[in-house]
């Protein structure tokens, strides 16, 4: 798994490269000045952490200090934080400390609006690997900030086997046996889930001892309930497909334990945040 210092590292070099020709051409190397942390809309914030880590590898110079911590509501047009030190060190990282604390707290901000919309019901919100390439471990973070629950972090991690290695596998069946045989061999202890398209497949999923959970995708409110009675809680049940803001409360109450949401993470706009040298 990629690590944030990885990540971070990889970051400014795409964007420093050989260096910042513009604050070497206009700002002498020891000036020193502070910058204000703006947020202008009504957030959960995310990235704070994050933001501390970015100005720590850029200089040990650096100094933040901020008012909230991740997970914090926060009106528009509050100040969250001073950052302290060299202009020039400050001027590297204000892009990317910037980019970040947005997109994770649009994520964070939607994620809780959904985790507060099925508070009263047992169910997990979880997001997918409908993430931004190598963001992915920053993205998920901030489903974590807003309450949210990590679905499998890549390819590695869970066995997710869905509706194309069914057709590939030549079936629901054949794809078990087969992951039964597989796990087996490598001696596995990893999460198994399986995708169902029907009442069907899903009676057939039930019965493989190597599921952990059932993934129901495209279903119905009222098609989960005859997939509930066939559970009698054997299994763990996930719901995807076509739920948003205004049908969830009705997947949540059906009794199914997760619903993963592309949408936490691949539809967001950013929240806005600047950064201010006074």
């Amino acid at each position: 798994m990629q690590t944030i210092q990885q990540f971070i590292q990889l970051a400014l070099a795409e964007d420093i490269d050989t260096g910042d020709i513009t604050t070497l051409a206009t700002i002498h190397p020891d000036q020193m000045g502070t910058a204000y942390c703006i947020v202008k809309q009504d957030c959960i914030i995310a990235g704070i952490e994050l933001a501390s880590l970015i100005c720590n590898e850029i200089s040990n110079q650096i100094i933040c200090k901020f008012e909230c911590k991740d997970g914090d509501f926060i009106k528009a047009n509050q100040t969250i934080g001073i950052i302290t030190g060299p202009i020039h060190a400050i001027l590297k990282g204000e892009r990317l400390l910037l980019n970040c604390m947005q997109r994770m707290s649009a994520i964070a901000t939607k994620t809780n609006f959904f985790v507060n919309l099925v508070k009263e019901d047992k169910v997990q919100i979880l997001d997918t690997r409908k993430t931004t390439p190598n963001f992915r471990v920053c993205e998920k973070w901030a489903v974590k900030i807003g309450g949210g629950t990590n679905h499998r972090f890549g390819l590695y991690d869970a066995i997710l086997i869905k509706d194309n290695h069914i057709e590939a596998a030549g079936g629901i069946d054949n794809a078990l046996i087969k992951c039964e045989q597989y796990i087996k061999a490598n001696a596995l202890k990893v999460p198994v889930i399986v995708e169902v398209k029907n009442l069907e497949e899903f009676k057939i999923a039930v019965e493989f001892e190597v599921v952990d959970r059932i993934l129901i995708d495209n279903f119905l409110p009222e098609d989960i309930h005859e997939i509930i009675s066939c559970n009698i809680g054997r299994k763990k049940i996930e719901a995807s497909g076509g739920i948003n803001a205004s049908n969830i409360k009705e997947y949540a109450s059906t009794g199914i334990d997760f619903i993963s949401m592309g949408d936490l993470t691949h539809h967001v706009l950013s929240i806005d945040i600047s950064l201010k040298i006074k």
